[in-house]
């Protein structure tokens, strides 16, 4: 059998203590139970919704600040979708799509005051929405 070098005993020794660090380390992190939490949210579907849950929407009161709103964000009623327009305060389901079928209609809002054209909202809706809607 063939004598080994010095170089070659240290590279040997060297990739063997780095395989037994790997696994030690490797044992070491699957072994300790750590907390785990998954949350999961998903979009409703419009077959969810049934007409108590619409009326509740459309009347829900506008509050100072919509919990769904990041402080400063506007949105875009040109393009937003359903869920967006959703998260504007005093605009539910019915609303919402209201609002993308007038655009739909007759073309982009052209100020935040043609929302009053949609059906459903009155100058009390648009004073409520006119801090968090943009026609960009």
């Amino acid at each position: 059998m063939e004598r080994k070098s010095r170089f070659g005993m240290f590279v040997l020794a060297l990739a063997a203590g780095c395989v037994l660090f790997c696994t030690g380390w490797f044992l070491a992190r699957t072994s300790t139970q750590e907390p785990w939490q998954v949350s999961a949210t998903r979009c409703p579907a419009a077959a969810d919704y049934n007409a108590e849950a619409d009326t509740r929407e459309d009347t829900a009161e506008t509050e100072d600040y919509p919990e769904s709103l990041l402080p400063g964000e506007r949105i875009n009623v040109n393009t937003a979708d359903v869920y967006d327009l959703q998260r504007l305060p005093g605009i539910g389901e019915k609303r919402a799509r209201d609002i993308i079928a007038w655009r739909e209609e007759h073309g982009p809002f052209q100020a935040v005051d043609e929302l009053t054209s949609v059906s459903g909202i009155g100058p009390g809706i648009l004073e409520g929405l006119r801090e968090y809607a943009a026609v960009d």
